[in-house]
């Protein structure tokens, strides 16, 4: 394909856009032939984000005719991040970035940092998890772990939750999942965050137990705390001892490397409680040329 044939997609893609976020291209899916490297975000009515994962080499032509593509569609705002340079630094091409920046998804707010050099605290592609999260929360003690800024725990007030344990490493992320609530006006009554180390926090977690809906959403690999090949199952092995007798269990899994039958097997195999319902449909402007190598969202509930 073609730049101009690119363009013509995005622009194309962009004429239902509101103020929600949206994703205008993912080329990471691998559905267009080298193109891979790209994506391009619908932050709101003002924001174009353009991220590049490896060296385009008709990068100036490109970007030129994504700005005219902007300025053509009224954005204001233009930022470009360049992922396969070291730090991936991000320059603004066009307009400012606003410093208390966030998305809209289903109503919600979720605060975004477009300058990061490292996630930007908001993971698109997981919009049909927190869904979930959100049309079953009612009533329920949830458990969220590998929490980062509390996307999920927002998605869960959303949806009545009567509880949520939020538990992340990262003290920082946990301070933006905080704000995260108040940008909402939630209300912060049985809700906690916990800069617990998950695998090293067992008897902590229990003891806020049993939780009705448990969240499991790792990084893949995080050098030095978790490694999902060998680390999944040490929390898998867990899940009896601190979930509800009809506990719903909602599995996530983005390594590319690992298929769902990696999770399936050793909630089987250590958690036979556990059975597996389904696998939420990943978002369509997320779609894949393989889809068990992208984000992989599985349902399982408790029958005791």
């Amino acid at each position: 394909m073609q730049i101009t044939d690119i363009v013509k997609m995005i622009s194309k893609n962009a004429d239902n856009a509101d103020n929600e976020f949206k994703r205008l291209f993912h080329g990471r899916g691998g559905l267009y032939e080298g193109w891979r490297h790209l994506t391009v975000d619908h932050i709101n009515e003002n924001i174009l984000s353009i991220a590049l994962y490896f060296e385009e080499p008709n990068e100036q032509d490109l970007i030129q005719k994504l700005i005219e593509f902007a300025l053509q569609h009224g954005y204001e705002t233009v930022v470009v991040q360049r992922r396969y340079l070291k730090g991936a630094p991000s320059e603004i091409l066009l307009g400012e970035i606003p410093e208390d920046l966030y998305i809209i998804e289903n109503g919600m707010k979720l605060k975004l940092n477009l300058l990061s050099n490292k996630n930007n605290y908001y993971f698109p592609d997981m919009k049909n998890g927190r869904t979930f999260v959100r049309e079953i929360a009612k009533n329920k003690h949830v458990l969220n772990l590998f929490a980062y800024t509390c996307a999920f725990s927002v998605a869960a007030k959303f949806g009545d939750a009567k509880s949520v344990v939020n538990i992340d490493m990262s003290k920082g992320a946990l301070k933006v999942g905080m704000a995260n609530h108040s940008l909402n006006r939630l209300d912060p009554k049985g809700v906690s965050f916990l800069p617990y180390n998950i695998l090293k926090s067992f008897s902590n977690i229990k003891r806020k137990g049993p939780y009705d809906l448990i969240i499991i959403d790792p990084p893949s690999f995080q050098k030095g705390s978790f490694e999902a090949t060998k680390d999944y199952e040490k929390i898998i092995k867990k899940l009896p001892q601190i979930a509800s007798d009809e506990c719903t269990l909602l599995a996530c899994l983005n390594s590319p490397e690992l298929e769902s039958s990696f999770l399936i097997d050793i909630i089987q195999q250590w958690a036979p409680s556990f059975k597996y319902e389904k696998r939420l449909e990943n978002v369509p402007e997320f779609r894949s040329a393989n889809e068990e190598k992208s984000l992989k969202n599985l349902v399982f509930t408790r029958q005791i």
